[in-house]
């Protein structure tokens, strides 16, 4: 059975939608319009201190990286993520 040729309802739900926010979203505010989770904000920052904790030895990360751990910080709650 393919799907095709069927002729389901999944096109009636795709032209529904609307262009205005999804409110039902936690995430959307004025900051975050289009919802990101916080696993998704700020890629840059996020691997950046990663890495950083990464390459440093057991137990000194938070020190070695505080300027990274404050950037993400910074750019997090640029979303509107309480941090």
């Amino acid at each position: 059975m393919s799907l095709l040729g069927s002729s389901s309802s999944s096109s009636s739900a795709v032209s529904s939608r609307s262009a205005t926010p999804d409110t039902s979203n936690a995430n959307v505010n004025p900051l975050n319009p289009q919802g990101l989770k916080p696993c998704c904000a700020c890629p840059e920052t996020k691997s950046k201190r990663d890495e950083c904790f990464l390459k440093s030895n057991a137990g000194e990360g938070d020190v070695a990286c505080k300027d990274l751990i404050e950037a993400h910080k910074a750019c997090m709650r640029g979303y509107g993520f309480k941090v």
